[in-house]
């Protein structure tokens, strides 16, 4: 029923219709900015990709042949503009050997503190919370991928599944709090001894 709701809208805009597309990017607006934030952290700048989405996406609009569902490609371009941003961060503006070391001496805050220990941590966190994630049951790690990476709402999810929401909230419930558990075992061990 969306689908096909989302197919009649998307060829009313790629015939002009402002619109159709107003109502796509209502329908999903909180879906895409959910997508986005999994990746950055500022709202302010959450809600700047997400608007930078939708108008990449009605750029692109025309190129949509319908061979996947419209949010499947729009959250292919949501992650794509997400992943952009975080690599444009890590760029950052360049700045020759002499203004570097004076922004170092004038704002030594503004150092990068991204030391190679702690890009390895974050690997080693981010394998450990993958295999959390892969020790789950099959359809609780369904449940948690389609809701806690895909953004879909319960509803969706329960439609997808073929069960009821309540089941939906309480696999998803019961994979955080397995995960959780996981990661807090994980980083207990990794805590110095006194």
């Amino acid at each position: 029923m969306n689908e096909d709701a989302d197919r009649i809208l998307v060829e009313m805009a790629q015939k002009g219709d402002h619109k159709a597309f107003e109502i796509l990017v209502r329908r999903y607006q909180c879906k895409v900015g959910a997508v986005i934030s999994r990746l950055v952290s500022d709202p302010d700048k959450v809600r700047d990709l997400t608007q930078e989405t939708f108008i990449k996406a009605f750029r692109a609009l025309g190129n949509f042949r319908g061979d996947s569902a419209f949010y499947t490609w729009l959250y292919r371009i949501a992650v794509n503009t997400g992943k952009n941003h975080l690599q444009a961060q890590e760029r950052g503006p360049r700045m020759s050997d002499d203004e570097l070391e004076d922004s170092e001496r004038m704002a030594p805050q503004l150092r990068n503190h991204d030391t190679p220990e702690r890009q390895i941590l974050r690997r080693e966190m981010m394998a450990n919370l993958t295999q959390a994630i892969a020790a789950l049951p099959e359809n609780m790690r369904l449940a948690i991928q389609l809701r806690d990476v895909e953004g879909h709402s319960y509803e969706e999810i329960a439609r997808r599944l073929g069960c009821p929401i309540g089941t939906v909230r309480s696999r998803i419930f019961r994979s955080r709090q397995e995960i959780m558990e996981r990661m807090q075992a994980y980083l207990q061990d990794r805590k110095p001894a006194n």
